[in-house]
């Protein structure tokens, strides 16, 4: 019998949780975006648990929403990834360090050396997310009155990267000779100067570094859109998405795995891990009821925001504590967005106050039960090829880490579907990834 396939899984941790609420949860900790003992304490158990990588998103403005919703929002102030990575690089062993770093605002070879740098600090742990930054409040800060336009992000995304990978090459893996007899600290025949010139970048090389320890960076990428799903199929290890339900997730799983085979690269090279927030409870009601309860602590205001938006229509002057009203006015906005609302509300039986509370926290897919029921969950995505493993986000800590940690990871691997040890040191090896060879030096 054929061994079964086995989940990866990822943390998502900046913000520490994406559920707008999560600060406010009792017993959680409010300044856990900015705090660097509990987030040191935080990786540890992570590691602890073998999860496959610690996974920080980053924005390079405060988010673009009014400053009403903005100031309840514990996302405003977090560290810069690279900074933090590298000192929790010096606290862990073995679990992925991975950052995210925009195409759009910043240049190749800056990108090149500090995912390098982090590599070699971590002793071949680092991944780089590459995005080509979605707020165009980002413009403002880097000199520019507008967005750059989407087609021209991906176009800068695709050279970028090529850019990046060729400036890791730069020296052969044995190029540093370091012979105190001779003098000789590397061999000038394996330094290859790339000379790029290209239609949106120009940058001659060598990297200022020697070639990282996984060769490059795991790559992950996180586009869900008609060139994000080419770009990841080209280039990326990772990728990180927000399938809305199972059957979104297969469709998604068979485009973006179909399209890595047509580009030449081996499916398996590509792991797939979709975000979903995990909430466990000692039974599934229990579970559910702290969904709720942390829904609770999202304000109204910013709440019923989000939910005129997903309708397309001004909810603020229906009744909060009763369903959705039957006859809400259809508008010009997306049918798909306001009938998924409908549906969640009568599925889950929520109020106008619930369900506007539920889209202002996290709206993503979530799962919400017992240790077991989310595990056979789990399992069946995996089984099913939806996911190749989650990337998790927490619905509040400490606790709800430790639920994971401590509750849901041991049912995985009663079950046979997660490691009990690490397979290796670096992320290459936790993922099944290949270390790519030098393009340059073979």
């Amino acid at each position: 019998m054929s061994e079964p396939k086995q989940l990866h899984l990822t943390a998502f941790m900046r913000p520490v949780s994406l559920h707008t609420g999560a600060w406010r949860y009792p017993g959680s900790y409010p300044d856990a975006n900015f705090n660097l003992k509990h987030i040191t304490s935080f990786i540890q158990k992570l590691e602890a648990a073998k999860f496959d990588a610690f996974f920080m998103a980053d924005h390079l403005a405060v988010l673009n929403m009014p400053v009403e919703a903005l100031k309840r929002s514990h996302t405003v102030t977090s560290f810069e990834p690279f900074t933090l990575l590298s000192a929790l690089s010096q606290v862990t062993d073995k679990i992925g360090l991975a950052a995210t770093a925009s195409t759009t605002y910043d240049e190749p070879y800056h990108i090149a050396r500090r995912f390098a740098s982090l590599d070699h600090l971590s002793d071949g742990r680092a991944a780089w997310n590459i995005v080509t930054t979605g707020n165009p409040e980002s413009a403002k800060n880097f000199g520019l009155d507008e967005h750059v336009e989407h087609s021209e992000r991906y176009k800068r995304a695709r050279e970028f990267y090529d850019v990046v990978t060729g400036l890791w090459d730069s020296f052969a893996d044995d190029a540093f000779i370091r012979d105190r007899e001779s003098g000789v600290y590397f061999d000038p025949e394996k330094l290859h100067v790339l000379n790029h010139k290209g239609d949106e970048l120009k940058v001659k090389g060598p990297l200022n570094i020697a070639r990282p320890v996984q060769g490059w960076p795991v790559i992950v990428q996180a586009g869900q859109s008609e060139p994000g799903r080419q770009l990841a199929a080209e280039t990326a290890e990772v990728v990180f998405c927000s399938p809305r339900d199972l059957d979104a997730a297969k469709a998604l799983y068979a485009d973006i795995k179909g399209r890595t085979k047509a580009a030449g690269r081996d499916p398996n090279h590509l792991k797939i891990l979709p975000a979903a927030l995990i909430v466990i409870g000692d039974t599934v009601e229990d579970a559910k009821n702290k969904r709720l309860k942390l829904d609770t602590f999202v304000h109204y205001d910013s709440a019923i925001a989000s939910l005129s938006i997903a309708l397309g229509s001004d909810a603020t002057g229906f009744d909060p504590d009763k369903p959705l009203p039957a006859d809400i006015p259809e508008t010009n906005s997306s049918k798909t967005s306001r009938l998924g609302v409908i549906q969640l509300a009568e599925k889950d039986k929520l109020t106008v106050r619930q369900l506007a509370q539920r889209l202002g926290g996290y709206s993503g897919l979530a799962f919400v039960g017992t240790p077991e029921t989310v595990a056979e969950e789990l399992e069946k995505w995996l089984a099913e090829d939806a996911a190749d493993g989650f990337t998790v986000t927490f619905p509040f800590l400490p606790q709800g880490l430790d639920d994971v940690a401590e509750r849901l990871i041991p049912e995985l691997q009663r079950r046979g579907i997660f490691r009990k040890d690490y397979e290796g040191t670096t992320l290459r090896e936790h993922l099944g990834l290949p270390r790519p060879k030098n393009q340059f030096f073979g």
